[in-house]
Parts: structure tokens; C-alpha cells; sequence
């Protein structure tokens, strides 16, 4: 439950960066969306770390570090699902395609954090 709460506080950030990026930028959705799932990652990292899980017996750069790996290997996965909707769905709202790609990955970030970054 608490995972899920954090993914939500995530998907929020993700969701209102990339929105705030494609308005106030000239980016577009392939670009705003990496610089949106970074900042996502920084928060979800936290979140996980103090509610989900609590902070690992490692140091906080070790853990960060098998934190953004993690984070970077789903986020690779979350990003080619979204770019695949969007390519093949011209008109899909890249925040529909945000939603979805991230429903994807989600079972496989609770898999990789549970087990190699907290300890689980």
C-alpha cells in the first residue's frame, strides 16, 4: 500500500513535470519526458526510503546509487512504452501514455527495490 502511495506522489511529479516542461519549454514530449522521470526518480527515492521501506543498512550514496539503477533500468522500460504509444498513437495525450507506461513498470520497480536496494 504504501508502495503504491509513493508511485502515486511519483506519477504526480512525473506527470506535472512533463506538463510544465511541454508548456513553458520548447521541448517536446520524448524530451520533457526524461528530465520529467528524473525528477520523479529523486522523489520516489525519498519517499520509499522514509515510509516504504526506511532508509538500507548501506551508506546514502551507496543506496542512492542502487537506487538510480534501478530507477534507470525501469525507467527504460517506462520509457519505451511511452514512446511506443506515442509513435504508434500520434493523437494519445502523452500524459495517457505517461499513465500507462508507468502502470508497466511499476511491478518491476517493486521487485528491484525491494530486493536490491532495501533489502526486502
Amino acid at each position: 500500500m504504501r508502495f503504491a502511495f509513493a508511485g502515486g506522489i511519483g506519477f504526480a511529479a512525473d506527470a506535472g513535470a512533463l506538463w510544465l516542461l511541454m508548456a513553458v519549454t520548447p521541448l517536446g514530449p520524448f524530451v520533457a519526458r526524461i528530465l520529467s522521470i528524473g525528477f520523479a526518480l529523486c522523489v520516489t527515492w525519498q519517499i520509499n526510503r522514509h515510509l516504504t521501506f526506511s532508509p538500507s543498512r548501506r551508506g546514502v550514496a551507496q543506496e542512492g546509487a542502487r537506487y538510480g539503477g534501478v530507477g534507470i533500468a525501469t525507467s527504460v522500460i517506462n520509457y519505451l512504452v511511452y514512446s511506443a504509444i506515442l509513435l504508434a498513437l500520434p493523437a494519445a495525450p502523452p500524459l495517457a501514455a505517461l499513465a500507462a507506461a508507468s502502470l508497466a513498470a511499476m511491478a518491476l520497480s517493486f521487485l528491484g527495490y525491494s530486493r536490491l536496494v532495501f533489502d526486502r
